[in-house]
């Protein structure tokens, strides 16, 4: 269990070092001084739907019954510290140009984009090596500025190859989505990386400037853009569709809660959160970090669910 957290850590760590030209670069490994090698570049041009400030936008006619279709609950920050012996959230790693290319086999190969991936052979996995849950492996590659993501990532030989059982490869300079009906590493076919909620933005930078990601018990055989998949034979219209955006109601009283807290819920507000998969209802996504204080993240389930509208 030490080892993966060490891992994590060296592959989370704290942004200042990326500023620093005297930093060492990622290494074949892929554990670098940090994944502040990402943090002064958003992924995903200015205008891409992950980046577009909604608070303005309409209100969608049906929003009271969507929100209830999610659950009448609280929110739940699904990412922190440790969590059952593993890093609690979705880890990520950052490679650069001289990580080695290894083979990917897949499960959904007809909608999975072809290797060989950028994988480091510790990449932290979702829930720890030995989960039996999603297993994602996110690898953001900063010399190309592409991102590969897998969905039940297994390692063959020490990491030599891997089996998934679906991924994808985003241009994170460009705006184009994944052909229509296409899953990725996620259920409704977008990115994971760009949605999560990261330590070194909402606590140090206090500015998370994109959408978050979260999940609902239930959803439509429909999706609405950037989504680009359904996971559901489910054609009601009171349940939402993947890629449905919420926001947190602008009236919404956040002074009570912590700095860090606080860049998440205005990140809601601006920015709002899109139905990615099915799971628990509210369920928050974000990457675990050693320095998550986990009582403040707690906090985040003071926000209920009616706060939240959905927005066209």
């Amino acid at each position: 269990m030490r080892l993966r957290i060490l891992v994590l850590t060296f592959a989370l760590v704290a942004c200042s070092s990326a500023n620093d030209p005297s930093s060492t670069p990622p290494n074949e490994t892929g554990t670098a001084p940090g994944s502040g090698a990402t943090l002064d570049r958003r992924p995903f041009p200015d205008d891409n739907p992950w980046n577009a400030d909604i608070s303005k936008s309409a209100v969608d006619p049906n929003s009271a019954t969507l929100i209830a279709s999610c659950g009448l609950r609280n929110l739940h920050p699904d990412f922190g510290t440790v969590w059952d012996g593993a890093p609690n959230g979705i880890p990520y790693v950052v490679v650069n140009s001289s990580q080695t290319r290894v083979p990917v086999t897949f499960d959904y190969a007809d909608e999975s984009d072809p290797g060989p991936y950028p994988i480091p052979a510790n990449a932290p996995i979702e829930g720890g090596s030995s989960s039996s849950g999603d297993r994602h492996v996110l690898i953001v590659d900063v010399a190309a500025w592409k991102l590969y993501e897998l969905f039940d990532a297994h390692p063959i030989n020490g990491g030599a190859s891997w089996h998934a059982g679906s991924g994808a490869v985003f241009d994170l300079s460009s705006n184009t989505l994944r052909p229509a009906g296409w899953t990725s590493a996620d259920a409704a076919g977008l990115p994971i990386f760009p949605g999560l909620v990261r330590y070194d933005e909402a606590v140090e930078k206090h500015s998370i400037q994109h959408a978050l990601r979260f999940t609902c018990p239930r959803t439509r055989r429909a999706y609405l853009a950037p989504a680009r998949h359904y996971a559901s034979s489910d054609t009601s219209s009171k349940l939402p569709s993947m890629g449905m955006r919420v926001r947190l109601r602008a009236d919404y009283d956040t002074t009570g809660f912590s700095p860090g807290v606080r860049t998440i819920l205005r990140a809601m507000m601006k920015y709002g959160m899109l139905v990615a998969d099915n799971g628990s209802g509210w369920f928050v996504s974000g990457a675990p970090d050693p320095r998550w204080d986990d009582s403040d993240l707690a906090t985040l389930a003071r926000v209920p669910s009616t706060a939240f509208e959905v927005v066209r």
